[in-house]
């Protein structure tokens, strides 16, 4: 095992979401910051064998990264925090632990031992967590468990932990993240369920050498000095975390409570100097005292669900701040958006985004909101779904193909504006035919995308799998669409713009996946500061 790279394991109890994903890359920011480079990963402890499949009401957004792994939204965070590309090594799922492992006892590499959860589960989760400290780039691996510990599920998973203490020692560390509630009818914070938590992980053989307690009320020195002396612990590894305006304030809180000076303590790593986050405290601070406020409308199928979009909304904040405004987010589920309804619910808006998804619920609505925006000049932005709505409503209400459609929805439209390529209809695997990861678009230097990137060639996430049909661009383009950026491989229309809109764009990829912190995402920077020039023009009207 290699000791130059330390291994950070970040653990829950009591609760889930507690908000072991924001503290693992609050952690990560932190050290960053102090001059080390770092890496996050996440442990999913369900049998799928990525959340591609799963819907969003189980498991909200499912965030994609470069190499077009489909993942939990927890990497969206380690990307935004730490302004790090992540990739398939960075989620692992139980189900894909153990498919590696029967495909390696069918293909007899256990040469006919028995195979068991230990030593050959655990051995394979070891491998995938060492995997990212094994290509030389990192200083620090952090790994976040998901769930609970005492769930059944995450008991591999545990144990693998307590291996890798026991062989790594100084090299290896472990946060544990618990609750302690404050009971108003008592008055008081109580720190039992922190102390079974930790008495459950050291029951299964790991002994926390960090907690950091989630609370709504400060903890004084009192309490932290008890949660040390029964949880076997240094009174300096007790760490406060108190509920935040915002999660962006969450590395500044960490920071005032030591959190990563503790982690190089115990990891034996000394301590650099100088550590810069003022970029960071900048953005929190320009983020907490916006200059003007706009309103914009989200319209989606999932808005119901608080993660189903995560990224466009964290994508909404880099953006704001970018122009010192506060975006205030109006969720409009799409199956509401009628005829009779659209001037009610989208007429006060500053602008509109119409999301992206799969399936046939709601797609009217959005095809609705589409036609006010591009109708009533309201700033527009579709994203992939979204974009292929924009195509869709265009198609019926300029170009006059009353039942243009998309062959996802109507297989018989007679005008399939949006259709699979030729090439993807021969494949009969669904996930085969999906268009997921990074891929090259070429930008109209004439367009409004253009004007945003300063970039000829871009590089943006996909996951779809129904294309612009190109036997419509001729159409298109006569009858006012730009088509703004060109997949230069396969001739894909990736970007649409109307000329003689004040701005709309619809792109096929996902923008809001690459928007970090440092580098907020510059259509979202435009769609925001279009939707202030919107607001003004109507007051001043």
């Amino acid at each position: 095992m290699d000791s130059k790279v330390k291994y950070i394991f970040v653990t829950g109890g009591v609760s889930s979401s507690l908000g072991k994903g924001i503290i693992s890359a609050s952690l990560a920011k932190l050290l960053q910051a102090r001059g080390f480079s770092v890496t996050i990963q996440k442990l999913d402890p369900y049998i799928n064998v990525d959340p591609g499949t799963l819907n969003p009401y189980e498991h909200g957004e499912c965030y994609v990264t470069e190499d077009g792994a489909e993942t939990d939204l927890d990497l969206g965070h380690y990307e935004r925090f730490s302004n790090t590309f992540t990739s398939q090594a960075n989620n692992v799922t139980t189900g894909r632990i153990y498919q590696n492992v029967i495909n390696k006892e069918r293909k007899g590499e256990y040469l006919g031992t028995t195979v068991q959860v230990i030593p050959h589960i655990t051995d394979e989760i070891k491998r995938s967590v060492m995997l990212l400290g094994k290509t030389g780039k990192y200083d620090f691996v952090i790994t976040e468990i998901g769930g609970t510990v005492g769930d059944i599920e995450s008991f591999p998973f545990v144990e693998t932990v307590r291996q890798m203490k026991w062989e790594l020692g100084n090299d290896c560390a472990v946060v544990h993240l618990t609750l302690v509630p404050f009971l108003k009818a008592a008055g008081e914070l109580k720190t039992k369920p922190t102390q079974h938590s930790v008495k459950t992980m050291l029951e299964q053989g790991v002994q926390p050498d960090i907690i950091v307690c989630r609370t709504e009320q400060s903890l004084n020195q009192g309490i932290k000095k008890k949660i040390a002396q029964f949880c076997n612990v240094q009174p300096t590894s007790v760490v406060e975390s108190l509920d935040a305006q915002t999660i962006y304030e969450v590395p500044l809180l960490m920071k005032e409570e030591g959190l990563d000076t503790e982690v190089l303590r115990i990891t034996h790593t000394e301590v650099p100097e100088t550590m810069d986050l003022d970029n960071w405290s900048r953005f929190v601070t320009r983020l907490k005292n916006p200059k003007s406020e706009v309103n914009i409308g989200l319209v989606g199928k999932y808005v119901e669900l608080k993660d189903a979009y995560k990224s466009i909304n964290e994508a909404f904040i880099h953006g704001g701040v970018a122009n010192e405004c506060k975006v205030k987010v109006i969720d409009i589920h799409s199956e509401e958006i009628k005829e009779d309804t659209k001037e009610e619910l989208l007429g006060k808006l500053d602008g509109i985004l119409v999301a992206p998804g799969f399936g046939g619920r709601g797609i009217e609505g959005k095809i609705v909101a589409v036609n006010y925006a591009r109708e009533n000049n309201i700033p527009f932005l579709g994203i992939c779904l979204g974009m292929q709505c924009a195509a869709i409503e265009f198609a019926r209400n300029v170009l006059g193909h009353r039942k243009a459609h998309t062959t996802e929805i109507d297989k018989n439209t007679p005008d399939p504006v949006i259709d699979l390529m030729e090439d993807q209809k021969k494949i009969k695997n669904m996930g085969g035919t999906m268009r997921l990861g990074s891929y090259k678009c070429k930008l109209d230097t004439e367009s409004i995308t253009y004007g945003l990137y300063e970039e000829k060639l871009i590089s943006e996430r996909h996951r779809h799998r129904f294309e612009f049909n190109n036997m419509y661009r001729e159409a298109f383009e006569n009858e006012g669409v730009r088509l703004a950026g060109i997949n230069p491989e396969e001739d894909l229309v990736e970007i649409i713009e109307i000329k003689e809109h004040p701005w709309f764009v619809g792109v096929q990829f996902h923008p809001e996946y690459k928007s970090t912190v440092r580098r907020p995402h510059p259509l979202f920077v435009g769609f925001v500061a279009a939707a202030i020039n919107h607001r003004i023009k109507n007051q001043k009207a």
